[in-house]
Formats: structure tokens, sequence, C-alpha cells
């Protein structure tokens, strides 16, 4: 039995005052002994944690307390060792970057689907399965025949409505990695006249756990150290190659320049003769990171101002006084 546990959650639900939330919710962290990265909007939770099998069974049932959080669904993987290093809670705009500040998924969303429910439909004549991730995450795996879209970030999404309108009338199944983007992806279809609109409950990883994965071609993209996790067990296949040689292979790196940190797919050979680049001029960068055959860096976020946050809480006390 493994030791440490992964949990892959969100939760869209309004959050008074998040960025003192944030404040506490990583002191709540660092004092179960978790590492990972959660991102605090006014809008809800998202994030990545992994600890101690102990550790994390105390973090769900604590946010689950929560009236705000309490349908949170969380996604457990375990791992022979913590996925992070440290531990990052940060205030955003948005739980994820979309630019769809205006849509509210706890308001309008499309139809849940359990994995069996979407193992079931997606090979309907009049079905559309829609990825709504990145590039770099369905090159190396994405459900069999399914629409992609040439994106970098999930923000530029809304700019490829003009290339879903041939798809209006039919049933958009989205999917994405644990099910987040797909709620606002299908909160913005309805309100732009897609009518038939479903999301994956639980994403990839949930439909690897529920029902084996079946046509979930190549892995799934992560975000924390292991950056690919296998899905299908029910017939898999590679579907991504070597940047460099063409070799098949599934593993995901970034770069080792951190002024280009490119996600791509690279051999181990090919790893170790690029030393984890992209390009002999990243191997020459100054910068260059030094390669471990990972290809995963840490990335060191701000971390939450609680200076600025107990300043901001003074100038608001202040003012309520003012007006007593």
């Amino acid at each position: 039995m493994a030791k440490y546990n992964t949990l892959l959650y969100y939760c869209y639900s309004p959050i008074e005052n998040g960025e003192e939330f944030a404040a506490q919710h990583l002191e709540f962290c660092k004092s179960l002994g978790l590492v990972g990265r959660i991102i605090v909007a006014d809008e809800g939770l998202n994030g990545t944690v992994s600890g101690t099998v102990e550790a994390c069974q105390k973090y769900m049932q604590e946010v689950h307390r929560d009236p705000r959080f309490a349908t949170t669904d969380f996604k457990i993987d375990e791992v022979e060792e913590p996925s992070f290093i440290k531990m990052h809670c940060r205030y955003k705009q948005e739980i994820v970057n979309s630019g769809l500040t205006e849509v509210k998924p706890f308001e309008k969303t499309g139809i849940h689907l359990k994995p069996e429910e979407f193992l079931k439909m997606k090979d309907q004549e009049d079905v559309v399965v829609l990825d709504v991730r990145s590039n770099y995450e369905h090159s190396v795996g994405k459900f069999k025949d399914a629409v992609t879209l040439d994106i970098e970030n999930f923000r530029e999404f809304p700019e490829k409505l003009g290339e879903l309108e041939k798809y209006k009338g039919k049933k958009i199944l989205t999917y994405c990695t644990g099910g987040i983007k797909c709620e606002k992806a299908s909160a913005f279809l309805l309100e732009q006249g897609f009518d038939d609109v479903y999301q994956l409950h639980g994403g990839i990883i949930k439909y690897g756990k529920e029902v084996g994965g079946e046509d979930f071609e190549g892995k799934c993209y992560v975000f924390d150290n292991r950056l690919t996790v296998d899905v299908n067990h029910v017939n898999p296949v590679v579907i991504s190659a070597c940047k460099h040689c063409g070799t098949r292979t599934a593993k995901m790196i970034n770069c080792a320049n951190p002024e280009c940190n490119e996600h791509f797919t690279q051999c181990d050979d090919c790893g170790w003769k690029m030393d984890g680049c992209c390009c002999s001029a990243c191997m020459e960068h100054p910068r260059k990171r030094e390669y471990d055959g990972t290809g995963y860096y840490v990335k060191i976020p701000q971390p939450v101002n609680t200076e600025k946050i107990s300043k901001r809480k003074h100038k608001i006390i202040s003012k309520k006084k003012e007006i007593n």
C-alpha cells in the first residue's frame, strides 16, 4: 500500500475575502505537512496537493466540512512519494485562467456525465467529443477521434468559437484533465447558443479510475512532477513521438532553459543528448537548468502577501468605524 496520496480537485463556489482565505488555507495545509499548488479565487478553489494518506484524509474531511465546498469531488492517486516539493496557495482572479470572468459555472453549466455515461455516449453519431485542453496536453494523450483545438492556453478557447459553430445541433461532450475547464467551457458554449452540452464529470482522471480509460489514447498530462500518468488500462496506445528523433514516446518534459520552458515529448536517449533541451540554442543558454532525466522543474510562485491583506483589512475596519 502506498504511503502517499495525491489529490486533484476543484470547486466552483463563491468565496468572500478570497485573499484572506488563501493565506489561512496555506497555513492549514502546512500544518498537515502537505505539499502542492492551490489557486483561490472569489469563484472557488482549484488544487493539487500531496502528502501522507492520513494527512490527505484530514484535508478532505476539513474541506468537506465547509458548506461552500461540501460537494468537492477529490480524485485520489496513490503515489510512492509526494508529487510536489513545496506548498503554495495563491489568490488569483480565476481558478483557471480563461478570461471568462462573467461566466458562473455554479449558476449554469453543461450536463455532468458520469464516466460510464460518457463511455456509452461518446461514439454515438450525433455526438462530438471536444477536448478543451491546450496543445501540449492533447499532444501526449486524447480520446480517440476527439476534436482538439490549436490553443496554447485555455484563455484562447473563446477565440475558437467560430471553428465550433459547425457542431451546433449536435451533442457536445467536453472533457479535460479533472473537469475544471469543462465547467467554464460548457457554460460558455451554452451562452453562445449550443443547446446540447455535456461534460465528463471528474475528467480524464476519474474516467480512467472508474471505467478503465477505454479509448483514451496516450497518457494524461498532469500539473505536478509526474507530468503524465497512465489512464487507459483497456486498449492503451502511444500517440506522441519524440520531438527530435520521431521515436514513439509518451514522456513529456519542460525545456531545461527556463526562458523557453516549452512542453514537449522527448525520448530518454534524446533527453540526455540534448540535456533536456528543445534545441541547441537552449542547450547553450546561460540560465539552463540541470537536467536530471525527469524534465520537471520546481516553479516558485509568489506567496500570498499577508502583510498587504492585513493592511487592507485595517482600512476596511477603519472605514466601518467612520461610517458608524
